[in-house]
């Protein structure tokens, strides 16, 4: 069977025809993280999140008292960056790294349907690159990569800690007082959750517990060690805190090297994108022989809708 050559034709063709599904794939090679986060679509520079803050009581029948207590939008703003990449590369160098020989099994696939897929590979690439840096990035105008293309949930929590707004004293901040090792874990997290909002914790809603990988390990060897074996009979795995059912670990791979865990629900994690107007695109050009030029345009973001300690509590964890 011969080798197969993908033309620029087919890539822009590729690009113009899969435009929507292929600015949809950077979202979807982010489910690892997404699926336990709050997606907002059309969001194109910034939208204003928060929420309603207030008190109604009914009292005895009374005909002269009168609440004149206000109701406010405690007001934050979710910003999406419009970041932008130009890529040159050789369209068939993509296509061996997809597939290990010319084509596998011999299916004869069309030209259009690899001219996608080298499309869908560079695409989705963009979307684990933004996914990596969703807690630690730092919106730097004049850097180059996803991890300076806007603020991440660490930088958030990092600004709103200076500002004085993340705080022990406020009730939604926790210091570890430890470093969390195998010997120690089911404690200091068990303090962490019982340090925790009533309203966050025990209100019925599911609740992540957003951590490096190896905080979940070393809870799991040390709830190993302290209860025994008898809760892993049909599973190792402990995907809830001790006490507080409704409190899931997330350990995620992004989140290592994190000095913060974060205690909220999904609800209250925003990640920001637009996917609906034309300043996002995707663009195949022909610029030099054998060479193509991949364009991509499209704005992205993270916020938290609240900080108040009923839907968020972020631990600073010790590290010597």
């Amino acid at each position: 069977m011969g080798q197969m050559t993908i033309t620029p034709e087919q890539l822009q063709l590729s690009g113009h025809k899969y435009r929507t599904e292929l600015l949809q794939m950077p979202v979807h090679a982010m489910q690892e993280t997404l699926q336990y986060m709050t997606l907002r679509r059309g969001i194109r520079y910034a939208e204003t999140v928060g929420e309603l803050s207030g008190n109604i009581d009914l009292g005895p029948y009374s005909e002269t008292r009168i609440d004149d207590d206000g109701v406010q939008i405690n007001g934050r703003t979710l910003y999406t960056y419009l970041g932008s990449v130009v890529k040159k590369f050789s369209p068939n160098s993509v296509v061996k790294s997809i597939y290990s020989s010319a084509f596998t099994k011999g299916e004869e696939l069309k030209s259009a349907d690899i001219a996608l897929r080298v499309l869908s590979f560079l695409t989705a690439k963009l979307g684990h690159n933004l996914q990596s840096h969703i807690w630690n990035a730092v919106r730097k105008d004049s850097g180059t990569t996803s991890a300076d293309l806007f603020d991440g949930f660490d930088q958030i929590t990092k600004a709103e800690t200076v500002k004085g707004t993340i705080t022990t004293a406020i009730g939604n901040a926790y210091e570890f007082p430890e470093i969390i090792t195998a010997a120690n874990a089911v404690d200091q997290i068990k303090a962490f959750c019982e340090a925790a909002s009533e309203l966050l914790v025990d209100s019925g809603q599911r609740v992540n517990l957003y951590c490096a990988p190896d905080v979940y390990r070393n809870y799991l060897k040390d709830y190993q060690s302290t209860v025994g074996a008898i809760p892993y009979n049909t599973s190792y795995d402990k995907t809830v805190v001790e006490g507080f059912e409704n409190v899931h670990f997330v350990p995620l791979y992004n989140k290592a090297n994190s000095q913060f865990i974060h205690l909220s629900p999904a609800s209250n994690m925003l990640v920001g994108v637009n996917q609906e107007g034309e300043e996002e695109n995707i663009i195949v050009k022909d610029y030099a022989p054998f060479v193509l030029t991949y364009i991509a345009t499209m704005f992205f973001g993270v916020q938290f809708e609240s900080i108040n300690p009923e839907r968020l509590l972020v631990g600073n964890l010790k590290t010597a």
